[in-house]
């Protein structure tokens, strides 16, 4: 699988947008200043009008709310925690697939349109992904805690090698 750079500047932008944009407790969103994109776009080194784009699909997904005016800029629509990566992700149309075919299609990927021998594996792999990114808020982005998630997979191979020697 791979992700584009649409998915990935989105989720680099949202952890800016949160990390700079300090949620409170006491505040209400509205009560929390607005961050413009061009500093996001400087931060994070891409396109302002790329940004652009991604914003007004983040907003339409409900994941953002634009300020108009001087000291304009973009929120964050709820706290980080409640926001999910795979949410931010389908938001900009990244489709979140490992095998060729087009998803959602009853076609394979195959010259007889017949689905490839793999195909299943592919499949589960992605649904693995959106499980995994479903798993992680933007809040453990920005918090550092997303390395060592995987871990129980790596103690179950280790428990698996100790088991043939």
């Amino acid at each position: 699988m791979r992700l584009s750079t649409k998915g990935r500047y989105a989720v680099m932008a949202m952890a800016d947008l949160a990390g700079h944009a300090p949620e409170s407790h006491d505040q209400t969103p509205a009560g929390i200043k607005p961050v413009a994109l061009a500093d996001i776009a400087e931060r994070q080194d891409i396109s302002l009008s790329y940004l652009e784009q991604l914003f007004a699909k983040l907003r339409r997904g409900g994941l953002v709310t634009s300020v108009r005016g001087p000291g304009g800029g973009y929120r964050l629509s709820r706290p980080s925690n409640e926001l999910r990566i795979a949410d931010i992700i389908v938001a900009v149309d990244e489709p979140i697939a490992a095998t060729r075919c087009k998803t959602g299609s009853a076609k394979g990927c195959t010259k007889t349109g017949a689905r490839c021998v793999t195909h299943d594996l592919w499949e589960e792999l992605g649904q693995q992904i959106h499980v995994f990114l479903s798993s992680v808020s933007l809040a453990d982005v920005v918090e550092k805690r997303v390395l060592g998630r995987a871990k129980p997979c790596n103690d179950m191979l280790v428990q698996k090698y100790e088991a043939a020697e």
